[in-house]
């Protein structure tokens, strides 16, 4: 089981990003974003279920969407109105049963 993400940059704030993570090897019924900014531990940024169900952490709803193309078995982390507080590295993340699947994680750098 493979999770690789990308779309990962430097952003002045404000503007937008798209995060890819292309999942190979199985196919999860829930995926999620995971977040880890330096000194801090990593969170929980959005969920979303195959049937198209999200959710979101309070600090990123209304400017962040997720979304699935199950024919491709990937998912995406649209961010807009980025921030310099959502500079971290991001994790695609899938659990398989028992087993956590994470991705290799992608920087993402929003200057002020």
């Amino acid at each position: 089981v493979q999770l690789v993400e990308s779309g990962g940059g430097l952003v002045q704030a404000g503007g937008s990003l798209r995060l890819s993570c292309a999942v190979s090897g199985s196919i999860f019924s829930i995926n999620d974003w995971y977040r880890q900014a330096p000194g801090k531990q990593r969170g929980l940024v959005a969920v979303i279920t195959s049937g198209g169900s999200t959710n979101y952490a309070d600090s990123v709803k209304g400017r962040f969407t997720v979304s699935r193309d199950n024919a491709k078995n990937t998912v995406y982390l649209q961010m807009n109105s980025l921030k310099p507080e959502d500079t971290a590295v991001y994790y695609c993340h899938g659990k398989g049963g028992l087993v956590d699947y994470w991705g290799q994680g992608t920087q993402v750098t929003v200057s002020s």
